[in-house]
This record gives structure tokens, sequence and C-alpha cells, in this order.
């Protein structure tokens, strides 16, 4: 793990150029939501109600669809495995398909550390590192409050980073409360 770079205090602005994200923290702007194992989509095939169902993308970033098999879905958008569905569907089996996919449950998030119930959680939409802790009933009386410990996965690379409490959670990340030495 490398040591990020030191956080403003609280009412500090962050140095120039870093917008509005701790510094080392990847920003994408309009981020879209990409599929990854543990995911649930809910795959609609129009006039096709045998294969409008729902799937789960599997431990290797797969759909399992009838007829056609195996879709990858990791990294995907929903729109773009949409048009992934409907092309090898078009090839045998239906003609000009109209797919729409969306997701139906978000991989969950981990939360560990000083917090009362650390475990795995379901993402919930606009979700921060503060709710996450809510959601596990809240800190020890040991807990750092001040920032937390969050690892995610930015473009196939596991990245750690020191984050404050109001920072967004993601789907399959990983937030560790850590100990304070006072």
């Amino acid at each position: 793990m490398s040591t990020p770079a030191p956080l403003p205090g609280p009412g500090e602005a962050y140095p120039p150029g870093a917008g509005s994200s701790p510094p080392g923290v990847p920003v994408i702007p309009n981020a879209t939501y990409t599929l990854d194992s543990g995911d649930k989509v809910r795959v609609i095939v129009f006039g096709q109600d045998n294969l409008s169902n729902v799937y789960s993308v599997d431990g290797s970033g797969a759909v399992a669809l009838p007829l056609i098999g195996p879709v990858r879905a990791r990294g995907l958008t929903t729109f773009e495995l949409a048009n992934q569905i409907a092309s090898k569907l078009s090839r045998k089996y239906v003609k000009d398909p109209k797919v729409t996919v969306e997701v139906q449950t978000y991989r969950p998030f981990f939360i560990l550390g000083e917090v009362n119930k650390p475990g795995q959680y379901p993402f919930v939409s606009a979700m921060t590192v503060e709710a996450a802790v809510a959601i596990s009933e809240g800190y020890t009386e040991r807990a750092k409050k001040r920032f937390v410990r969050l690892t995610r996965r930015f473009g196939g690379v596991m990245s750690t980073v020191m984050v404050p409490t109001d920072y967004p959670v993601q789907p399959g990340d990983t937030i560790y409360v850590l100990e304070r030495f006072f």
C-alpha cells in the first residue's frame, strides 16, 4: 500500500488542480456505472418472455443467457451489455431484437475495522462513507472518525487511499475504519 497524499483540514480547499476529491483518488466526471462480478441485471428482450429474466454476473464477469450462452459483462455499462446481447441474438435466433438491461442489485460493499458490525452490506445509491458506517451500526469507541482507508478498483487496478467520511462509496468498495491511538 502506498502512502497517500495528506488531506487538507476541515473547511480547507484541496490544492489547485485537485478538483473536489482527495489527492490520489481518480475523479471520473459523470461516471457511468460499469458491471462486475456480484451484480444482478434484469435483461428484457421485447417479445421474448422466455429470454427476459434476472441474471447474475458470475465470477468470470459474464452473464449466462439461454440460447446464446455466456456474454462478457465485466467493465461494460448496461447499454453496452444490451448491445452485446442483441448482437448475439440477431445472429441466429431473433430478428432485430430489442434488448434492455438494468441493474437489479448492485454488488455489495465491505466495511471493516472499528465499526460495531463489520461485514458485507448491500450497496445503496448515493451512499457516503458516513452512511456506510451508519449501516454497520456506528463507530466503536476507539474509532478514528475523521478519515477512513478506502480500497477501490480503478481500471483493473486496486487502489487504496485515505478519504474523508463524506466521500462517495461505490459498489465493491472496501472501507476500513482505523483505530485511534489516544
